[in-house]
C-alpha cells in the first residue's frame, strides 16, 4: 500500500529535501511538488491525494489558507521552522507536525503515524462502503469498490484487479459495467473500465494506475476528463 503524496513549499531547497524522503519511502509516491497553493491545488483536481506535506509560511496564499479552501481534505502533514504554529496546526486535525530541519526517524514515525490513520479510516469506510458480490473460483466473494482499480475482458471472464488481488468472473464486460457506481467508474475501452479515484495521470493513449498503461479509446478520452473533473 502507498499514499500518492503531495509536497507544497515555496523554498526548492526544503522541496527537495522533502521530495528524496518521499521517494526512499516504500509507502509513499510522490504525485508532485509545488512551490505554491495554486500548483497544488490544480494538481489536487486531477489526482487522488493522500497526504499533503505543507508548508505554512507561504508568500500569497499561506499554508492554512490553502486548506480553508479545499472542500475534501487530504490527511496533512505542517511543515515549518516556527513552533509557534503547532497549536493552530492542529486545530486543522493535522496527522503530525514537523519542525524543519526534519530528521529522517522523525520523518519516518510521522508517515507511519499517516498510514496508521490512512488504514484505520479505510477499515471504517469498508465497513459501511458500498460493495458488489462476485462469484469466483466456486467462491462468493464481497468486493469493496473503493478498492477496485480497474476491469479488464478476459476471453468470456472479466479479470477484476483490486489493490489486494485479482479474480476472473464469468461474466460480460457490459453487465459488470451495470453493477458498478456509475460516478467512479468509467468504460475507457472496449475491454478495461477503470475506478477514477486510482488514475494517477494519464495523456491521448493511456490512463495509468500505478505502473500499468491502461489503453483509452479515442472517444472515450472526453468520459474520463469529464469523470475526473467531476470526482
Amino acid at each position: 500500500m502507498k499514499l500518492n503524496c503531495v509536497v507544497v513549499d515555496d523554498s526548492s531547497i526544503q522541496r527537495m529535501i522533502i521530495a528524496k524522503l518521499v521517494n526512499n519511502h516504500p509507502n509513499l509516491h510522490l504525485i508532485g511538488d509545488f512551490s505554491n497553493a495554486i500548483e497544488a491545488k490544480s494538481c489536487m483536481s486531477v489526482h487522488s491525494v493522500d497526504l499533503i506535506f505543507l508548508d505554512i509560511e507561504m508568500p500569497v496564499i499561506s499554508g492554512f489558507d490553502f486548506l480553508d479552501g479545499l472542500k475534501t481534505k487530504p490527511q496533512i502533514i505542517f511543515i515549518t521552522s516556527k513552533a509557534e504554529y503547532a497549536l493552530k496546526a492542529f486545530d486543522y486535525d493535522a496527522t503530525d507536525y514537523l519542525q524543519k530541519p526534519i530528521a529522517v526517524d522523525r520523518f519516518n514515525a510521522s508517515v507511519k503515524r499517516a498510514i496508521d490513520l490512512h488504514l484505520l479510516k479505510q477499515d471504517t469506510k469498508e465497513e459501511e462502503g458500498e460493495h458488489i458480490f462476485i462469484k469466483s473460483n466456486l467462491k462468493k466473494l464481497k468486493i469493496y469498490t473503493s478498492r477496485i482499480k480497474w476491469i479488464e475482458a478476459f476471453g468470456d471472464y472479466v479479470r477484476v484487479v483490486t489493490e489486494d488481488d485479482s479474480h476472473l468472473v464469468l461474466s460480460t464486460m457490459k453487465s459488470f459495467e451495470n453493477d458498478l457506481p456509475k460516478k467512479k467508474f468509467v468504460r475507457v475501452h472496449k475491454s478495461y473500465i477503470i475506478n477514477i479515484d486510482k488514475v494517477e495521470r494519464f495523456n491521448s493513449k493511456f490512463a495509468e494506475i500505478g505502473p500499468t498503461k491502461i489503453p483509452l479509446s479515442r472517444n472515450k478520452k472526453e468520459d474520463l476528463v469529464k469523470a475526473l473533473s467531476y470526482a
